[in-house]
């Protein structure tokens, strides 16, 4: 089995063929049907990616998302029949990895679920400069690629696993500025369909929880005009 997935959708219909489909695949599924069920299956099964649509009865999907987001890192697939931008940015801004807008194709679906699926560090984003298995160290900030860690001094900070790619490829090219459409193609790993602030609204939730004063930040930087780029300070090592 290639996985446990979550699907949260409150249209009979639409969860048998997302079920079917996933089931086919080679995936495990399980399902829920309003945002209750959805928070306390997450909690209950821990998952390795939940498919969350918006609209669903009790709590809405956004609410969902954002209480997940406070005991689980998993990635998270929202869905939607809503096309309104701002929808799209608040879902990313409460911890949701991607966002797709019905109608979609299943082959699309199934590119983003692997996208985001990426868990060993053998298949995930990969560089010259940055191996599997490598340690890098700056001030006092550890990314430890092994072990999807980073750690400021001795604390632990949770990142997803889309906020930990970025960040990891940022790192690895210290100083090298990466403009939003490179860093979409090289860390979403796919051709992403939508804005290119997908990138500034995870670099924004990079520097909440990296950062001491996010405002003036002193790994994710910006250049402005450009795009973005990781501030070493010491040396980098395994």
């Amino acid at each position: 089995m290639k996985g446990l997935l979550l699907i949260v959708e409150d249209e009979q219909s639409i969860l048998d063929i997302l079920q079917f489909n996933l089931e086919r695949e080679g995936y495990q599924t399980q399902t829920a049907m309003d945002g209750e069920e959805a928070v306390a299956k997450a909690k209950q099964l821990e998952p390795d990616l939940i498919l969350l649509d918006v609209m669903i009865p009790v709590i809405d999907g956004f609410e969902v998302c954002k209480m997940i987001r406070t005991f689980s890192q998993a990635p998270i697939i929202m869905l939607t029949a809503r096309t309104e931008e701002v929808d799209k940015i608040l879902g990313l801004e409460l911890g949701a990895d991607d966002y797709m807008t019905k109608p979609f194709s299943m082959r699309e679906l199934m590119a983003r679920i692997k996208a985001n699926m990426r868990r060993l560090p053998s298949a995930t984003v990969q560089t010259p400069e940055t191996a599997a298995g490598e340690t890098i160290v700056t001030g006092d900030l550890t990314i430890d690629c092994d072990q999807y860690e980073i750690r400021r001094g001795e604390e632990r900070i949770d990142l997803t696993l889309r906020e930990f790619e970025l960040i990891r490829f940022l790192a690895s090219s210290p100083h090298k500025v990466f403009s939003r459409e490179v860093l979409l193609e090289k860390v979403w790993g796919y051709e992403y369909i939508g804005d290119v602030r997908t990138v500034d609204v995870t670099v924004r939730r990079l520097r909440e929880k990296l950062e001491r004063n996010p405002a003036e930040p002193e790994y994710v930087v910006t250049k402005r005009g450009v795009g973005y780029y990781f501030n070493v300070d010491s040396k980098m090592g395994s």
